[in-house]
């Protein structure tokens, strides 16, 4: 009986702090978030080659996510994706985006996967949360030094290319 009280404590904790952890995502639907994001997919515990990090500034649907040497801004219906090493941009209409196509807007959707996702650890300002699908691909979401401030208006997020430099190449996929 010991045993059973134990186990059925230690679902209960664990459910808790499931749900205590992503309780601070709910912020982002009121605010601005900013954070450093590390994203790794594996199947079947095999990690693929495809493991990126970045920066992320999010609020609503928009962000900018600074990463594998790469800025992208999106303002929710145009993507701008600048490479200042190649001296290119590209511009595009945003079409369907998700969590496996862009890893920055997790912190916005996860509600979308809730019954999916596991905490792996959070604190005050971090995060490292597993979504798992039926074909047992995992998608590791480690957020570290969030933090939340007021919504300050969509400006941060202009995909305008009139302030690139002119030796830049613009492709304009729209």
């Amino acid at each position: 009986m010991k045993r059973f009280a134990a186990i059925a404590f230690a679902l209960l904790l664990a459910v808790g702090l499931n749900a205590q952890g992503l309780e601070m995502l709910d912020k982002v639907k009121d605010c601005r978030a900013v954070f450093h994001y590390t994203y790794k997919l594996s199947r079947g515990g095999a990690e693929f080659t495809a493991v990126t990090d970045g920066d992320v500034v999010v609020e609503d649907n928009a962000y900018v996510l600074e990463g594998l040497g790469l800025k992208v801004t999106s303002d929710g219906t145009t993507r701008l994706s600048v490479d200042p090493a190649a001296r290119e941009a590209v511009v595009e209409t945003v079409e369907k985006e998700d969590v496996f196509t862009n890893p920055a807007l997790f912190i916005g959707s996860w509600r979308k996967y809730a019954s999916r996702l596991k905490v792996n650890s959070s604190g005050k300002d971090s995060m490292d949360v597993t979504l798992t699908l039926d074909d047992d691909t995992r998608a590791r979401f480690i957020l570290t030094g969030i933090k939340f401030t007021e919504k300050q208006g969509m400006c941060d997020f202009c995909t305008d290319t009139s302030s690139l430099p002119a030796d830049y190449l613009i492709t304009d996929l729209r």
